[in-house]
């Protein structure tokens, strides 16, 4: 029992801290840049000109249809054919990024839709802009509305995080992996690894609920705009 502790505090949990960091350097940009282009493409797929409504339509098609994994197989390993070059670290967020932005955009996309016909029309009538009401008048609520489905897409982020090691970017299930083969402890590294995961996403979980709760609109539910 006693070497089972000795060689968690002084081999698994230093490497996993090490791990953990990369993960989270993984995380944010991620959520947020993917946040970003999920509000672009799922305002372009319901305000856009048929153009830009295609080309987005083709971007969450593409994304959402193929696997990640294979998304980051791609970024990593085929664009050197073409003398592109990513390190491990820019290959994984930039697979994370256009990942999570299609999913996000459905949920944009969805909360958009939501919001009724005659607010738009009040808007137009009061010599607002069509890009003015999108931003000033259906954004704020479309947001509020989306914002769980965008939270459950975060939270499935910092999970997928986990596939970075797949293209050589050591993260926390990178660390794990390397210590576990070396070791041949797989359960207790990777119970811990899970018990991380599991802290990282219920961290997530409670500050999305803080959000929600802090654009709330006093005695308005999310669906009674």
């Amino acid at each position: 029992m006693m070497e089972e502790v000795v060689f968690i505090y002084y081999d698994v949990l230093p490497a996993l801290m090490r791990g953990l960091v990369v993960s989270i350097k993984l995380i944010i940009p991620s959520a947020l840049l993917g946040l970003i282009i999920g509000i672009i493409a799922g305002a372009l797929r319901v305000y856009g000109n048929p153009l830009l409504k295609r080309c987005a339509d083709l971007y969450v098609i593409l994304f959402r249809g193929f696997p990640l994994v294979v998304q980051l197989f791609i970024w990593y390993f085929a664009l050197p054919h073409i003398g592109i070059y990513l390190t491990p670290f820019t290959a994984s967020v930039l697979g994370f990024t256009l990942c999570s932005g299609a999913y996000h955009s459905e949920y944009i996309r969805g909360a958009f839709l939501s919001i009724k016909r005659g607010q738009m029309q009040a808007a137009r009538a009061l010599g607002f802009s069509k890009l003015s009401m999108i931003y000033h008048v259906v954004f704020p609520q479309a947001f509020r509305r989306a914002l769980p489905g965008c939270g459950n897409e975060i939270i499935y982020l910092i999970k997928y995080s986990s596939l970075a090691y797949m293209v050589t970017c050591i993260e926390l299930t990178g660390e794990g992996k390397i210590i576990a083969s070396e070791s041949f402890k797989y359960t207790e590294v990777f119970m811990i690894i899970g018990a991380v995961y599991l802290i990282l996403t219920s961290i997530a979980s409670w500050g999305l609920h803080r959000v929600e709760r802090r654009l709330e609109i006093p005695g308005f539910s999310a669906f009674s705009m």
